[in-house]
Parts: C-alpha cells; sequence; structure tokens
C-alpha cells in the first residue's frame, strides 16, 4: 500500500489532481466554519436537541456546517436533487434523452439545465429553512438578531451562495481532480463528524445512558457492515464472451475468450444520497406554511418514524433500478458487441443478447438494491435500539464512506496504470 502511494505521487498528472482535490476540500471545510451573520447560535443550536430530525441528518452530510448554520449549512442538496430530476426527464421527456446520446455536446446541455434547476431549487430551500428561523423560537430569543424581513432574504441569499459554490466545487474536482466531486464532498462532510460522533459516544457512557455491551454490539454491527459493504460493491458476474477469428486488410487476429463483468451494486452510492437528499425536500417546503398539518409532516418525516423508514427503503431501492438502468444500457451494450463481432455462447446477437444482459442486470441490481434499502435503514433502528437521538453515524454514512473511498482508489489505480502504459510504450 505505501509503495502504491508513492506510485501515486511520483505520477505527475496524479499528483496535481491529488493536490487540486485537496485544496479545494480545504475551501469546502473552511467555508463550513463560516457562520452567517445575524443569528444567535445558541438558539441554531438548541435545533438539535429535539432528537434525530431532518437538521440533523442534513448537518452529518454538511460536516457540521448546518449546526453553526454558516454558509454551506445547504450542502449540495439542491443540486443532487436537480441531478434526480434530470435523470427522470431523460426517461420522460424525449428531447433530455436525445441530449444524454449526444456525447459531449449533449452533456454541456444537460450540465447546464442541471445548474439552473440547482439555482431555483436551492432558493426554494434556503427560503424554506430562513423561514423556518424567522418563525423558531428558544426560550423566548429568535433565531436573528434583528428579527427583520431583510435578516429572512439576506440568509436564504448567503445560503444559496454557499450551495451554488459548493456545486461549482463539486464540478470541479471531478473535471480536475480524482472521484467524484459530489460525492467526495459528501464524504468528506461525514468524515469531518466522527470526531463529535466519538465524543457523544463517550458522554453518554459516562452518563450511562449507553451501556458497554451495546458500544460493542455496535463496533461489531459496523465491521460486518463494512466488509458486507465492500464484498457487495466488489461483487461482480461475469458473463463470458467470444471473438471468432477476423482478417483486417492482409493480417489475421486470433480468436479470444474474454467476459463482460456485471457488479452487483452499479449504482454505487448515488441511490441513497438521492433518496435522502429527496425526503428532505418536502420537509423543507412545509416551513412555507403554518397550521397543525406542518407539525404533523415534521413527526411522520421524522428519522425514526415508520414512514420515513419506510419510504427511504422503497426510495433506495427504486433509485438503484434506475439509476442502473441509465448507467448500464443492455442495448448498446449488445450493439457494440454485435458491431465487434463478439457474442455470447448460447446466445444469439443483437436483441436476444440484450434480453439476456437485462435479466441477468436485474436479478443482480435486486440483489444489490435490497442490500443497500437494508443498510439505508439501519441507522434508525440503531437509534432506537440505543435508546438515545442523535446517533446518525449508522448504515448510511458507511455504505457512503467505503463506496466513495473504494471508487476514488479505482479511479487513483487506473491512473497510475495509465501511467505506467505511457511510460512502457515511450
Amino acid at each position: 500500500m505505501a509503495q502504491n502511494m508513492m506510485n501515486a505521487f511520483r505520477a505527475s498528472d496524479l499528483n496535481r489532481r491529488i493536490l487540486f482535490t485537496f485544496l479545494m476540500l480545504v475551501v469546502f471545510r473552511v467555508g463550513a466554519h463560516v457562520p452567517i451573520p445575524g443569528v444567535h447560535a445558541s438558539v441554531i443550536q438548541s435545533l438539535f436537541l429535539h432528537g434525530a430530525t431532518i437538521f440533523a441528518l442534513l448537518n452529518l452530510f454538511s460536516g457540521g456546517a448546518t449546526a453553526t448554520l454558516s454558509i454551506f449549512a445547504l450542502s449540495i442538496i439542491p443540486y443532487i436533487n436537480a441531478s434526480i430530476i434530470m435523470q427522470l426527464m431523460t426517461v420522460v421527456i424525449p428531447a433530455v434523452e436525445e441530449w444524454s446520446k449526444e456525447g459531449e455536446e449533449g452533456q454541456k446541455k444537460m450540465t447546464k439545465v442541471t445548474r439552473w434547476l440547482s439555482l431555483g431549487l436551492g432558493a426554494l430551500q434556503s427560503l424554506g429553512i430562513a423561514y423556518y428561523l424567522y418563525n423558531y423560537s428558544s426560550n423566548g430569543e429568535f433565531a436573528y438578531i434583528h428579527h427583520t424581513i431583510a435578516s429572512l432574504l439576506l440568509t436564504a441569499l448567503l445560503l444559496l451562495t454557499g450551495s451554488t459554490i459548493l456545486m461549482w466545487v463539486g464540478e470541479e474536482i471531478t473535471d480536475k481532480g480524482i472521484g467524484n466531486g459530489i460525492s467526495l464532498l459528501v464524504f468528506f462532510g461525514i468524515i469531518s463528524r466522527l470526531p463529535f460522533g466519538v465524543e457523544q459516544l463517550y458522554k453518554y457512557i459516562q452518563a450511562g445512558i449507553i451501556s458497554w455491551p451495546k458500544i460493542i454490539i455496535f463496533l461489531i454491527v459496523a465491521v460486518i457492515i463494512i466488509a458486507a459493504v465492500v464484498f457487495v460493491n466488489e461483487g461482480q458476474r461475469k458473463i463470458p464472451v467470444q471473438y471468432p477469428k477476423r482478417v483486417v486488410g492482409r493480417r489475421m487476429y486470433q480468436g479470444q475468450n474474454t467476459h463482460l463483468p456485471i457488479r452487483v451494486n452499479q449504482a454505487g452510492v448515488i441511490p441513497v444520497i438521492f433518496a435522502i437528499s429527496l425526503l428532505i425536500l418536502p420537509y423543507t417546503i412545509g416551513q412555507f406554511f403554518k397550521g397543525g398539518w406542518v407539525s404533523e409532516l415534521e413527526r411522520y418525516f421524522g428519522f425514526t418514524s415508520p414512514l420515513y423508514i419506510v419510504a427511504e427503503f422503497v426510495l433506495v431501492v427504486v433509485f438503484t433500478f434506475f439509476y442502473t438502468q441509465v448507467v448500464f444500457k443492455v442495448d448498446d451494450v449488445a450493439d457494440n458487441l454485435k458491431k465487434g463481432g463478439g457474442y455470447i455462447p448460447g446466445i444469439r446477437p443483437g436483441r436476444p443478447t440484450a434480453e439476456y444482459l437485462g435479466r441477468v442486470s436485474s436479478r443482480l441490481t435486486l440483489i444489490g438494491a435490497i442490500f443497500l434499502g437494508i443498510v439505508a435503514i439501519l441507522p434508525s433502528f440503531v437509534t432506537m435500539g440505543m435508546g438515545v437521538n442523535g446517533l446518525y453515524f449508522g448504515g448510511t454514512s458507511l455504505l457512503i464512506i467505503v463506496g466513495v473511498a473504494l471508487d476514488t482508489l479505482k479511479q487513483m489505480q487506473a491512473q497510475m496504470l495509465m501511467k505506467q502504459y505511457q511510460g512502457f510504450m515511450k
């Protein structure tokens, strides 16, 4: 491992990418500690004393920025929601589907629409949070130092600005750095909360709220989840593919046997992030209104409520199937095999191959989707089982951390391999 890391830093291009990613993540962490002016910190902190709420979950993904109401308190949730909507539009709207097939130019169009949509959703969510704080008070003290509409609008504007900056940071990391920028921002947001989580557990132990046997069981479950996530993420089925002899010009190429790998979890951690982001949206919209039904919405969409648990499981499963269909298009794979002269033994090229790959992919995706759904809802059961509120570092967090870490290491390995091949050819 040490030698591989040394090789990574010797590769000049990879070195630059790692350094750029590091600098962008520094920007993310610095911004998370820049508070929005004109608010009472004690009142904001009281929001997180009422148990497991959506605010606390959002605070986990933003790396603690929500608890201090920093400029990055909204995190990249609006951009994730916009990406969800754009993915859905590729299925519903033919024009957007054509964009997805136009290569780089089509991707530019989709990215532009996603950015504008992200701004719209960010404005809606930032206004929702700002309006909620405008009506919120603790011990007779309002959240804003100057309880005016101007303070509300300033807070919404700064929240939207911070979310837009994070959108840019994520895209820059994806383009010029290592790994998926959006996933890395969520990854480091969760990692930054680890010391706080350990400190919180220690306080619970000292107060006698949590016993050592429960802590041991918690750690054993965490190790099992990590092992299971690695096993499922690396699990794949190898479909045998054969290529016959070919004559190209005056040269004859021998036939070869290879395989087409189909992963059990082709969607990665994206469905989990999508599902949680979508569940936050109705809670935010509810802040614009008053009445008893808003309180009911907060109660039903609480972190440990049965409706939230069921909705999260269903959304994770649905998004897993949907995202797998987006990233693994069986018709395109079958068409490429046919054009290259390859075929699956016992399966006719063309449409039968696509149908066969679709069946195999659906079965594997079902296993991966159920696994993701179970892991995603584990934190809610851990919170209820241990009898404490605020412990959000559970299955979802471990799933994101392990999944993003594996994907980033694979990209680093691919970069090193490309560098070695380039040096060998020279």
